[in-house]
């Protein structure tokens, strides 16, 4: 009976529950739209309508536990990938953030203080209300008495968008209250700059100050064609839609710009810029080796100390094995600022040893050699207590009678290395070896932390450093480069993710060769 209350229940909290979410999908569907962005207004609704599809139809109840699924691998992997795909194509760039109509719409709302007309105004409190007196221009040679007062005005709440009549103080008014001092006047900054003024020869006056109010003379004029004329001089500005910029016949840009489709420029510019391919084309070899050696020393030290402490006749293996282990423990951003100090070059402790040794203070940050090298012993010791593990796991499962049978035999432990152990770790280890060379691929953290790029190369049009990797020398073009270009970093996030993909897809071949028996 519980149990038939309870599906009855369900059928009827069925419906509501559905509206309520068709409701909150069709408000973002339409969020999104006016927000400017109607083709992912239509991927959602046709994401909300295939969701809905899938629960209401019974050919497809087989969907229902796959579709939560598949929705977020859709929303939280292909979208950022597909809209950091995108965005290498076209030329977004701190410079140009904005649409070529949004461009214009700010270009024609500059406007310049008419200084001859400029009027000085107060700001007098009356009850809960505000009035603003204006007094005359400077130079209109209008009596001392001939003071514009407005309207008592809230200034909270909604901006007030009909202009605000002023009018002469009559010389039977009531006198002003005391005006505000500077500091509550700005308080009400944001109100002040919403308003209008109109006087009594019907011209309007705008906020212009922290003082003052004006007219404003607007700077451009929209054209027919879509051009833009800089009134100051009639110079016309045309838009580029191959740089983004509005431009006069002469080639002079003006800022800002907006975002246009540049096709493959992108991707072309790392391959035939000579300035630009010169630094990538180093970043990318020092990637691969920097992942390739990272692994190489990692598993050499790893496998190591994996095959000595597997060794029976160690005493206080357990001890060695967990102080090994303790690199591995410690947060890694915490071990890479702990070398960073005992690299200084002139109060680091590894300093201070060498100088006591052998009379030398290497300048680990300042040499590109010296600072790949520090990267990757810093990175080795990171890394090694993952391999080691691995392989202590690997070595257990191998049969202790291939080992007896070796010793009969009078193998050496050498032999025993090369003819049972290597072979019989080799294959399982692959696939993880490719991971961890995919990891360093996109070892960010290390390269941010511990050198942050430097040493720069020299004569560069975009900022690199000798000991940048693909992933950091992209977030220094993205968000630290003083054009912070966007779309080159897009482009070559697409070039990283292929790489890895491609990675992926030979761990995967690697897996499926070695689970076969």
């Amino acid at each position: 009976m519980h149990r038939l209350m309870s599906i009855e229940w369900a059928r009827w909290l069925k419906w509501p529950v559905l509206l309520g979410v068709l409701l909150a999908s069709l408000s973002l569907v339409v969020a999104i739209y006016t927000a400017g962005q109607p083709l992912w207004a239509m991927l959602v609704l046709a994401l909300v309508s295939l969701g809905c599809y899938v629960y209401l139809s019974r050919p497809a109840q087989a969907l229902r536990y796959l579709f939560p699924g598949l929705a977020a691998m859709l929303v939280f992997v292909a979208f950022p990938l597909a809209y950091t795909a995108q965005i290498g194509f076209t030329n977004y760039s701190s410079n140009n953030l904005l649409s070529q109509e949004r461009v214009t719409g700010y270009l024609l709302e500059q406007a310049s203080a008419d200084e001859a007309r400029t009027r000085v105004f107060t700001l007098h409190p009356q009850g809960s209300s505000f009035r603003i007196a204006l007094a005359p221009p400077a130079d209109a040679g209008a009596p001392a008495g001939g003071l514009l007062v407005s309207e008592p005005l809230t200034l909270s709440g909604a901006p007030r968008t009909a202009p605000v009549p002023v009018q002469t103080l009559a010389p039977d008014a009531p006198a002003l209250a005391p005006a505000l001092p500077l500091k509550e006047v700005l308080r009400q900054r944001d109100a002040l700059m919403q308003l209008t003024l109109k006087l009594p020869d019907q011209s309007v006056l705008r906020y212009a100050g922290v003082r003052e109010f004006a007219p404003l003379n607007p700077l451009w004029r929209a054209n027919v064609d879509g051009s833009l004329t800089l009134l100051q001089n009639d110079t016309v500005y045309r838009p580029n839609h191959e740089t983004g910029y509005f431009e006069t016949n002469a080639g002079e840009r003006m800022q800002p710009g907006f975002k246009v489709a540049v096709g493959f420029a992108n991707y072309a510019r790392m391959i035939g810029d000579p300035d630009f391919r010169g630094p990538f084309l180093s970043i990318f070899i020092w990637t691969v080796l920097f992942s390739a050696l990272t692994v190489l020393f990692s598993l050499a030290l790893g496998l190591t100390l994996a095959v000595l402490l597997n060794w029976e006749g160690l005493r206080f293996r357990t001890a060695y094995r967990t102080l090994l282990f303790l690199p591995y423990a410690v947060p890694g951003f915490i071990s890479i600022l702990v070398f960073k100090g005992l690299f200084n070059q002139n109060f680091g402790e590894i300093n201070a040893i060498l100088d006591a040794l052998f009379g030398i203070k290497p300048a680990w940050f300042a040499d590109p050699l010296l600072a790949k090298t520090m990267l990757l012993l810093v990175n080795t010791w990171l890394g090694y207590p993952y391999i080691m593990v691995l392989c202590a796991g690997l070595i257990k499962a191998i049969p202790a009678d291939l080992y007896e049978a070796s010793a009969i035999a009078g193998a050496t432990p050498l032999t025993n290395f090369l003819r049972i152990t290597a072979p019989l770790i080799i294959k399982p280890l692959t696939p993880l070896l490719i991971s961890a060379f995919a990891f360093n691929f996109n070892n960010f953290v290390l390269i941010a932390l511990l050198t942050n790029g430097r040493p720069d190369f020299l004569n560069t049009k975009v900022p690199a450093g000798t000991t940048d990797i693909l992933v950091s020398y992209t977030y220094r073009i993205a968000f630290q480069d003083s054009g912070q270009n966007f779309g080159l970093a897009a482009a070559i996030s697409t070039v990283i993710f292929f790489m890895v993909a491609l990675l992926s897809l030979a761990n995967l071949r690697l897996a499926r060769v070695n689970s076969k028996p």
